[in-house]
């Protein structure tokens, strides 16, 4: 599956609010990590998992240990969706 840019992010944000409900929508700025919005490693975890599923991609989440924010995560998921 090949998403736009805009695609990923906002199934990315949907799954961090699907996993931290109490969120303000607004918090969710591609300039934070999910660690800023106050989501443990296995929060974390449960958002990429969840956006792989939805991507139809696989990839070891090692892969993702250089990634700073959610922009970094959106940049790196369209990557993975066009190879």
């Amino acid at each position: 599956m090949t998403a736009s840019r805009a695609e990923v992010f906002n199934i990315v944000k949907t799954n961090i609010l699907e996993v931290l409900p109490d969120l303000d929508p607004a918090e969710i700025r591609e300039d934070r990590s999910m660690r800023d919005m106050g989501a443990n490693s296995i929060d974390r975890a449960d958002v990429i998992v969840q956006t792989m599923e939805q991507l139809g991609i696989k990839f070891r989440i090692s892969e993702l240990a250089e990634v700073k924010n959610i922009g970094g995560l959106v940049d790196f998921l369209v990557q993975r969706t066009r190879a």
